[in-house]
């Protein structure tokens, strides 16, 4: 009975000593997670904007630029698929990849081969523990996404774009898998075409009758498209990465509440056993000392 208290001991200081893990690392991502939401508050109306700017520069002009214009036959498609560095987020990373591989299968559908392109050492071990390649990896700040880091992707992206598919292995489509913030609960993956620029946001032509916009080009449009392109996706896929983190940070913080939570919870379960273990043993001992005395008392 002794043995059976002590192991019920020691299971309470081991659930005690991980719950306050999980407690520590749940107020850090509170604390964190707020300065992510921030951080995607601010960057979002940059990104629509020049999504917009550059949408309408590309609808009522009549300049075909290689970034914009639908290819003929599209046989290369990459896909960008942001997950975490870390674990204990519960199904943030997991879900972004199924919803990864429901694109890809997708794509090889429609008679297109997928490109991977990775973020996070989620993704980059899903792929290596299943023996895929993919065209190029980056890892160590999904938590705190960096400007220079997005740039450096996005250059990649659109120096592979320009590529020629059959000769150089470029791509004709560019894709991004990431999960959206939306609340602190919620996390929606998502799919966005990055590249060709799809015309989004009010910027379609004017109706019958009504007289197109009037922009004016200082050098010229090509010039004007060559400039505000590499902004467009450099900005477009910070923000991406951004509501990626913010999604990680939301994710790890519900996992560590539910995880101290359930350590709670085992803690009273252990007590309660090892109260009544106690009392068991209490009650056990009183009837051996009674029963001794009932037996001194009859030899008497």
């Amino acid at each position: 009975m002794g043995a059976q208290i002590r192991v019920y001991r020691q299971r309470i200081r081991s659930v005690s000593a991980t719950k306050k893990i999980t407690r520590a690392m749940e107020l850090m991502a509170a604390a964190r997670v707020v300065k992510a939401q921030q951080a995607v508050r601010e960057s979002t109306p940059y990104a629509r904007a020049i999504t917009r700017a550059v949408s309408a520069v590309a609808t009522f002009s009549n300049e075909d630029h290689v970034l914009t214009t639908e290819k003929e036959k599209v046989t290369r498609a990459a896909v960008v698929i942001i997950t975490s560095d870390r674990g204990l987020a519960g199904a943030y990373s997991s879900s972004v990849l199924k919803e990864s591989e429901r694109l890809i299968a997708r794509l090889r559908e429609e008679g297109k081969e997928a490109i991977p392109y990775l973020l996070g050492r989620k993704a980059v071990g899903y792929y290596k523990f299943r023996g895929r390649e993919s065209a190029a990896e980056w890892t160590g700040n999904s938590e705190k996404p960096t400007f220079e880091t997005a740039r450096e992707i996005g250059e990649r992206l659109v120096g592979d774009f320009l590529l020629d598919t059959e000769s150089e292995g470029g791509v004709d489509e560019v894709h991004i898998v990431y999960s959206r913030f939306v609340s602190m609960v919620t996390q929606e993956p998502e799919v966005i075409r990055l590249l060709p620029l799809e015309i989004v946001e009010g910027t379609e032509p004017p109706a019958e009758g009504e007289l197109f916009p009037l922009y004016e080009f200082e050098p010229s449009v090509e010039e004007v498209l060559d400039a505000l392109l590499p902004k467009y996706v450099t900005s477009r896929l910070f923000n991406c990465m951004l509501q990626a983190a913010a999604s990680e940070l939301a994710a790890r913080q519900r996992a560590m509440k539910s995880a101290t939570d359930n350590a709670e919870e085992l803690v009273k379960k252990y007590t309660r056993l090892a109260n009544q273990a106690r009392q068991a043993e209490i009650t056990q001992e009183i009837s051996e000392i009674v029963g001794g005395a009932s037996a001194l008392a009859e030899s008497k």
